[in-house]
């Protein structure tokens, strides 16, 4: 089972976004020196706490700053964009970078109806994500020479594919098209269960791949101690609440009080949406780590982490590497 990084590239309070991008470049070597597979980017819009909306842009960079490591998306929102325009991105990516690059789709906008009024993309109403899949796949296959329309660069690089989602719609497109399924239990786990059985249920082999292939992501905050860990905790916590609030901002530090900050009910209300994570001492994530692979049996897990210390963020990646190693060796 592989092991990787989704980073949505956090500005903490205090920072600037261009602090936030040397600190990916810095995590993404990091992550390929700890033995990361895979280093993923994702799209989210008018959120002052998140660098990463030019995804394919910063991708390049981490890319152009790191050597094995598997570089991606997880990822785009389709109905932002044209699939041709997709297409040429990751084109352009796999041309530069080879077969390391990625590109995971998501169906939702990466924002509020504000950004997708921004984007010119929902005016129909119509969900057109399935043709728009279909339609992107073309333009990373093998040509064809009677298509109007080619990407180039693009056609050919055969970049793969994931479906991306928190619900049994992705499940059952990445099913129906015999594509990998990245579930994103990190914010939105009630469907867990149900979209993972439903995928591995319906697949469909395809040219790209011949069985099921299902990520699971997790939160990951780990510490020297189990209550240094929850202390680390408290900014994502922080940062959810206020999205949910309607009032997105930078990565909050940490605070020593939870309840006293956003109050009970609110963080109880986080925590449920947060419940897929693995916190505490090293033995602590490795435990919890553990339960939620022998539950949920992914093909691989994806980890992130919204830690306002750079410093105590990459010491939190290589306490998970080194649990997601030693569970390993046990299996």
């Amino acid at each position: 089972m592989k092991h990787s990084i989704l980073d949505l590239c956090p500005v903490p309070d205090g920072s600037t976004a261009a602090d936030a991008m040397r600190n990916t470049a810095d995590l993404a070597q990091h992550a390929e020196s700890l033995g990361y597979h895979r280093y993923w980017m994702a799209e989210h819009h008018n959120m002052p706490g998140i660098a990463s909306a030019a995804t394919s842009v910063l991708l390049g960079h981490v890319a152009g700053k790191t050597k094995t490591i598997r570089v991606g998306a997880g990822g785009i929102m389709l109905p932002n964009h044209a699939p041709l325009s997709i297409a040429e991105q990751f084109g352009t990516l796999a041309t530069l970078y080879g077969d390391r690059i990625d590109l995971g789709l998501g169906r939702a906008p990466g924002g509020d109806h504000a950004v997708w009024h921004a984007m010119r993309r929902g005016r129909s109403g119509e969900d057109h994500f399935p043709s728009e899949v279909a339609e992107l796949m073309g333009y990373l296959g093998d040509a064809d020479p009677a298509a109007p329309v080619q990407a180039h660069p693009g056609q050919g690089t055969h970049v793969p594919l994931w479906i991306l989602g928190s619900s049994l719609y992705g499940a059952q497109l990445a099913a129906h098209f015999g594509l990998p399924y990245a579930f994103a239990s990190h914010f939105a786990p009630d469907a867990l269960e149900d979209a993972s059985y439903i995928y591995r249920r319906d697949f469909k082999p395809s040219a790209a791949l011949a069985a099921p292939k299902f990520m699971l992501a997790v939160n990951v905050i780990g510490a020297d101690t189990d209550a240094e860990a929850a202390y680390l905790r408290t900014s994502v916590q922080q940062a959810f609440a206020r999205l949910r609030s309607g009032m997105p901002g930078k990565l909050p530090a940490p605070v020593e009080d939870i309840d006293a900050e956003i109050g009970p009910a609110l963080r109880r209300g986080v925590d449920q949406a947060l419940r897929i994570t693995a916190m505490g001492s090293p033995d602590s994530v490795r435990a919890q780590m553990a339960a939620l692979v022998e539950k949920y049996r992914p093909d691989e897990v994806i980890l992130t982490g919204q830690i306002h210390d750079h410093a105590a963020r990459k010491h939190s990646f290589s306490i998970a590497a080194a649990a997601l190693q030693d569970i390993a060796v046990a299996a």
